[in-house]
């Protein structure tokens, strides 16, 4: 296969899951609007007093879990744009040879960007409103819903549209950064991902990561020790929570390949999953691409569901009528299932991020597949590898995200709840197990099928081809 024609496939592959995030993204919001303009007219038609209020909160909440999800999908889509550059470096190199400068090339990235965003958002908008049309027509024939006069096509629906447009275009001028630092020598050599050498020759980014990281866990623990005086401290909380999210974010590169190379040595000692976790360590930044959009997708759902379970243990302590505690475990349970919903929504988008990026990379390595190919590598074995990485990619991203969840969800619930159990000191975390186990089932359904496609495609081409000069 010629370097051309990889770079084409590359390319359309990326594009296809950008077009698919954007469209999911933008069905979520509208969808979510839609709900909204529902329960205003039913609760509306029951004669609910202070109407602005309700749909004041209705709005508020709407746009905090698409904003969720808008930035989960920028995260997806920056990642996919910075490994569609990793693995056309030498055409850019080749490109800024001939008189191309840098910044043509980043703005035709980024005007590539805008257009899928549009298509994604405006293909999304136009699935979510049929989507809710025949939602509501279930409901109401079922009677679930009342026969009211619902309107959900509405001027508000373009919000969302325009919203992920805009992140998907931002988010790809910057995944596109990498194009400024490809010189016109590197036309003479293979692209490449930054090795680890590569990496740690810049350290200014790992010491803001670290430091935001360290000072937002502080931050958090304030919030947790205000929170047992003061529902204030969930604002302190909040803070700490953003502040050291975001420096995982920006320091992933740093912290999943560790993380990837411990899941790694339970993957056995065979050829293939020693390579497998090799090459989780080769490349830090590319695994850290293929992994940091799951990792937020399990620890948002894992925080919602241990920050519910941990109030209720704490309001418990506070009702001493039985049948008080049985309400607010019912109704404990039935947020939960909403939230786990809603949230989820963003880890299905982050895991279409990372069989993209799967599938980006083993396209990227064809002509090493070939190698180990030529070596003896038998189909089977290729195959194990690729599902090796996959299981590696979705194990550490799911424990990773489990650990940060309990964390954050037990801070959340301490700050803002802690103070009502006078004398009882800090509370343990509530883990819900069923969430834990049904995400370990759905770490191994997802690393098949992550791995399904890039295995195809690497035992499909034949060795010879894929060593030919790149």
């Amino acid at each position: 296969m010629s370097a051309r024609t990889r770079a084409r496939r590359n390319d359309h592959a990326g594009r296809g899951a950008s077009v698919l995030v954007a469209a999911l993204a933008s069905a979520f919001g509208v969808v979510l609007l839609e709900v909204t303009s529902v329960m205003t007219t039913v609760l509306n038609a029951w004669g609910v007093t202070d109407m602005g209020s309700v749909r004041i909160t209705l709005t508020i909440v709407a746009a905090l879990f698409i904003a969720i999800a808008v930035y989960v999908s920028a995260i997806v889509t920056t990642n996919t744009v910075a490994t569609i550059i990793a693995g056309r470096t030498r055409t850019i190199a080749l490109m800024r040879l001939i008189g191309s400068s840098a910044r043509a090339q980043r703005r035709a990235v980024a005007t590539d960007g805008l257009a899928v965003g549009a298509i994604g958002a405006v293909a999304g908008a136009v699935a979510g409103i049929l989507l809710g049309f025949v939602g509501l027509q279930i409901l109401v024939a079922t009677d679930v819903l009342p026969d009211l006069a619902y309107s959900l096509i509405q001027p508000v629906l373009a919000v969302p549209v325009i919203v992920v447009v805009v992140s998907t275009w931002a988010a790809a001028w910057a995944g596109s950064r990498r194009v400024l630092s490809v010189s016109p020598m590197q036309a003479v050599g293979a692209a490449e991902e930054r090795s680890v050498e590569e990496v740690t020759r810049r350290p200014r980014r790992a010491r803001i990561a670290i430091l935001m990281m360290g000072s937002g866990v502080l931050l958090l623990l304030a919030g947790v020790a205000v929170g047992q005086a003061s529902p204030l401290g969930v604002l302190i909380g909040v803070v700490g929570g953003i502040l050291s999210f975001s420096g995982l974010v920006l320091g992933s590169h740093l912290i999943m390949p560790p993380v990837l190379a411990l899941v790694g040595r339970v993957l056995g000692s065979s050829a293939p999953a020693r390579l497998a976790a090799a090459n989780a360590q080769r490349h830090p930044e590319r695994s850290a691409r293929a992994t940091i959009g799951l990792v937020i997708g399990v620890t948002l759902i894992t925080m919602f569901a241990v920050a519910g379970s941990t109030m209720e243990v704490i309001m418990q302590r506070t009702m001493e009528d039985p049948e008080a505690r049985a309400g607010i475990s019912e109704s404990v349970s039935v947020t939960l299932a909403v939230i786990s919903v809603l949230v989820g929504f963003s880890a299905l988008i982050a895991a279409v991020g990372m069989v993209n990026n799967l599938a980006q990379s083993v396209l990227q390595r064809s002509r090493e597949i070939g190698l180990l190919r030529a070596l003896g590598f038998t189909a089977v074995q290729v195959r194990w590898m690729i599902l090796a990485e996959s299981l590696q990619m979705a194990a550490a991203a799911v424990a990773f995200g489990l650990v940060l969840g309990v964390f954050y969800g037990w801070a959340a619930a301490e700050a803002l709840f802690g103070w009502s159990v006078e004398g009882s000191g800090i509370v343990a975390p509530a883990v819900p197990w069923l969430l834990v186990v049904l995400c370990v089932v759905g770490t191994v359904l997802l690393a098949v099928v992550a791995s399904l496609v890039p295995a195809r495609r690497a035992v499909s081409v034949a060795p010879v081809t894929a060593l030919a000069a790149v």
